[in-house]
């Protein structure tokens, strides 16, 4: 509406005089023609031409959609001149000067609504485009700055002390009684360092690192709980080749899992952990039996927080990610739906992916 104002405003050099037309006259109508349509065809461009077509680079189909949308938008505009002019009791020629005829009709088209369209579409276009430019700017810099304290926070509350005494004593004691199986959970020790210190340094890992960082953690934690506890871990046969995840997503779940699951003795105690991968959406479920006591601190994620958990995923996979949480007296559950993405690997390892 403002568009339009303004160059009607421009073009007869007299604001107040726009305004009484536009509410005290039947040129009312070819205002809103002017308005209504254009809007319609702006909206439809941005909200979905662009998101099914451009941003999917099928520019072809684009191009061709956008050209349709902008005509049948000017032929719209066009209807406004003659109901005008049928409200105003004349006829299109003699008020607005139109022929008549297919070929008036045409020109009409061609003058006035099609450049106005075409204006009006370009502009929305440009305001759209250069706003989700600066959103992703802002994105991009607080992911930066959201990776370097996140980074930080992992070195310091991951691996606590608690956490490392404990197996390195649940280790030691096996050395005596079984050191086969003390020699294995040295090795799976050994490998949930390596991948703390030096592979989670990116935004994206392999997502079967993190899964063998999961299940060496799993077995660790086993190590140094007690009998009654059960864990369940279910994969499916996974296909994720080449697929990648943003490093401890899903660690801080299970970690949350360990170390709030109920201790009873006089029942079972347990965690359920669940992952399926279908085409490149992850399913992950995870668990645990509780207790009354431990029922209100399971809000707080291993000294990071359900807040920077929601965070990272906002940040990182923004509107491709659902996360359920479901509290009762006797178990605590999460739920994630997680859209990966391809991991982008370099040309040495695309060349060997291409070959096998």
């Amino acid at each position: 509406m403002l568009y339009d104002y303004a160059l009607w405003a421009l073009a007869i050099d007299s604001p107040y005089s726009v305004l009484h037309t536009i509410f005290f006259s039947v040129y009312a109508i070819k205002f809103l023609a002017y308005v209504i349509p254009p809007a319609l065809g702006a909206y439809f461009n941005l909200y979905f031409l662009i998101p099914r077509y451009l941003e999917k680079q099928r520019y072809s189909l684009y191009l061709f959609y956008l050209a349709l949308t902008i005509i049948f938008t000017s032929g719209l505009i066009t209807t406004g001149y003659y109901i005008t002019a049928w409200l105003s009791g004349s006829t299109a020629e003699k008020v607005f000067g139109i022929a008549p005829t297919l070929d008036g009709y045409y020109h009409l088209i061609k003058e006035e609504p099609f450049r106005f369209t075409l204006g009006a579409i370009t502009l929305a276009m440009s305001i759209k485009l250069t706003k989700n430019w600066i959103e992703t700017k802002a994105r991009q810099q607080a992911l930066e700055n959201e990776k370097l304290e996140t980074e930080l926070k992992f070195l310091k509350y991951q691996f606590n002390p608690h956490f490392l005494f404990n197996s390195i004593n649940s280790i030691f004691f096996l050395i005596h009684k079984n050191p086969d199986m003390a020699s294995a959970s040295l090795a799976k020790f050994s490998e949930l360092l390596r991948h703390q210190l030096y592979e989670c340094n990116d935004q994206q890992i392999a997502l079967d690192k993190e899964i063998s960082y999961l299940k060496n953690f799993i077995e660790l934690e086993k190590l140094r709980q007690n009998q009654s506890l059960s864990v369940n871990l279910n994969m499916e046969p996974l296909a994720v080749a080449y697929m990648g995840i943003a490093p401890f997503i899903l660690m801080t779940f299970v970690e949350n899992a360990f170390k709030h699951v109920s201790k009873d003795k006089d029942r079972n105690n347990w965690i359920n952990i669940d992952l399926a991968v279908t085409g490149t959406l992850l399913y992950f479920s995870v668990i645990n039996s509780t207790s009354e006591i431990l029922a209100t601190d399971l809000i707080n994620y291993g000294g990071i927080g359900l807040k920077n958990v929601k965070r990272r995923l906002d940040l990182i996979y923004p509107g491709k990610y659902q996360l359920d949480i479901e509290q009762t007296i006797e178990s605590f559950g999460v739920k994630l739906e997680l859209q990966l993405k391809q991991l982008e690997l370099t040309p040495f390892i695309q060349s060997i992916a291409e070959l096998t």
